[in-house]
């Protein structure tokens, strides 16, 4: 009994930037995909200011379209990764 508990507390042993790692090398599109959004959501505050006569909430949308497909085309990359290593590359027995 002991030895279940042990197991599974030495996940918890892990640090944040530990497991950050361990993630991205597990999934490396992640973390592109989390850059991508980082970088638009910067983009349209910046260009917010220099807009021209566009209303805000086009502004808004338009800059939300960008950044959900900075997030969606990198998971779907990555699934067909994951499902290219898992039946594809997988070396057969």
């Amino acid at each position: 009994m002991s030895s279940d508990t042990d197991v599974s507390l030495s996940s918890y042993d892990e640090d944040q930037g530990s497991k950050l790692i361990r993630k991205a090398r597990e999934a490396p599109f992640v973390p592109i995909g989390m850059a991508g959004f980082a970088a638009i959501v910067a983009y349209g505050l910046y260009k917010l200011k220099s807009r021209g006569n566009t209303k805000v909430s086009v502004h808004l949308i338009h800059m939300r379209m960008a950044a959900q497909g900075f997030v969606v085309v990198p998971m779907t990359l990555g699934m067909g990764y994951s499902m290219y290593r898992e039946f594809w590359a997988k070396p057969k027995p």
